[in-house]
């Protein structure tokens, strides 16, 4: 597949946006800062598949940030969505699928109970409010390229968009809100060990995403989850475990289906996210039974949402979680693995620098040669030979990350036309990567 045709009129969709939206996108990264030239703007998707408005096809290797397990435009998904938007799309009240999507969350996971809500950045937020108030405490841990959302509390020193953009972890977060947050080096054990003894009678949570994504996809350590549980129960501290990426979307049983299931730790609080909506914008926090008691209407910690468990999301997320089956997740990992594979052979072939990185389906490449465990290792890879590659991959019709910070996403329909298209651009974005990089 060659270069474009064009994309004058994704140009043209750009300028429109810039004139009525801050950079001309409603998410950062989306602006392609950090790779330049124009973001595409995507009319219809199907499959593995994305197209754009100037009519031209690209394998989607981001799959809406995660939430397309089963690709885009699946018919039961779909059929399932017709049918509850005949029903009305909103009603103020409780419904069904709500409570059915809420018992497979917790067939799934370790969770007691769920409460939803309509983003990830919600999610942890209630988590954190909850996790005050039924500690009394106010001080919450936080690791340096974990992304929690955009709460004011957890923007420092976010990752993923910040990074990218190079932006200021608390512009314009108040400095009270700053100040109640310690944020220390992934994967260091020593530094959570220092901070709890010096901190520990005031700290209400610590929050981890389950395996980073929004850095890249860097792991956590053998053992490292489960020392944080250990660690937090020690001092009288919850326990969040975030899984808004990795919900259902790493394993069946998400991020903790990696570790926590395997040696026996449960968080005190989960957050979900992404997969379990289907593609809407749906969320949710849960935990111990006892934990989520002291929301509001049994407890005395408030949280609302008027969309919040909103019919046709939930019946989304039912419907994308039912149809996860086994074989949609050896699926997932028999393509990952194909991927991640020719990646290493084009660039090992070329010359090029890097370490590919693994959490179960998801994966990510860096431009660096030595593994990267924490977020100033993250920054150390060559962002510049990123951009060549991924420019050259998107010309040959491969869409990526636009970002050398974010994880990679593959789908239940990334069939054997999909992957070919991948590995044949693969050569070519090598080579770019070489004669663009620093090395």
């Amino acid at each position: 597949m060659s270069t474009p045709a064009t994309t004058a009129a994704s140009e043209a969709l750009f300028e429109r946006a810039r004139a009525v939206t801050p950079g001309g996108v409603n998410s950062p990264v989306r602006a392609f800062t950090a790779v330049g030239g124009t973001p595409r703007f995507i009319t219809s998707a199907s499959g593995a598949w994305l197209t754009d408005a100037d009519g031209n096809d690209y394998v989607d290797l981001i799959c809406s940030w995660g939430p397309m397990l089963l690709g885009h435009a699946h018919p039961d998904v779909q059929a399932a969505v017709a049918g509850a938007v005949a029903r009305g799309t909103s009603y103020g009240t409780p419904t069904e699928p709500e409570v059915e999507l809420a018992e497979e969350i917790v067939a799934r996971t370790p969770v007691e109970r769920v409460r939803f809500v309509s983003s990830g950045t919600e999610a942890t937020m209630s988590a954190i409010r909850l996790a005050r108030g039924a500690t009394g405490r106010d001080l919450v841990v936080k690791f340096a390229g974990c992304y929690h959302g955009h709460v004011d509390t957890l923007l420092a020193e976010a990752g993923s968009g910040l990074a990218t953009l190079a932006v200021p972890g608390t512009s314009g977060v108040p400095a009270s809100s700053a100040a109640e947050t310690l944020v220390l080096p992934y994967n260091d054990r020593a530094a959570v060990l220092a901070a709890f003894e010096a901190h520990g009678a005031h700290i209400a949570c610590l929050i981890t995403e389950a395996s980073p994504g929004n850095m890249g996809v860097v792991p956590p350590a053998p053992g490292f989850n489960a020392f944080l549980a250990e660690t937090c129960r020690a001092h009288g501290a919850l326990f969040i475990s975030d899984e808004v990426m990795t919900g259902f979307r790493a394993t069946a049983q998400g991020g903790w289906g990696l570790d926590g299931a395997i040696e026996g730790w449960v968080p005190d609080l989960m957050t979900f996210g992404k997969v379990m909506g289907g593609g809407f914008p749906a969320a949710a926090f849960g935990g111990r039974a006892d934990l989520m008691s002291h929301l509001a209407p049994e407890g005395s910690v408030y949280q609302a949402g008027t969309l919040s468990g909103n019919p046709v999301a939930t019946t989304a997320g039912l419907a994308t979680l039912r149809l996860a089956t086994p074989e949609v997740y050896a699926h997932l990992d028999a393509t990952a693995a194909t991927i991640r594979a020719a990646v290493s052979e084009a660039l090992h072939a070329a010359s090029v620098p890097h370490t590919v990185q693994v959490a179960g389906t998801m994966f990510s490449v860096f431009f660096r040669e030595a593994p990267v465990r924490d977020f100033a290792e993250a920054g150390q890879q060559d962002t510049a030979a990123y951009a060549a590659f991924f420019h050259s991959m998107l010309d040959q019709g491969v869409y990526l990350p636009p970002s050398a910070y974010e994880a990679w996403f593959v789908s239940a329909a990334h069939d054997d036309r999909a992957v070919s298209t991948i590995l044949d651009a693969l050569p070519a974005a090598a080579l770019a990567a070489t004669t663009a990089g620093g090395f």
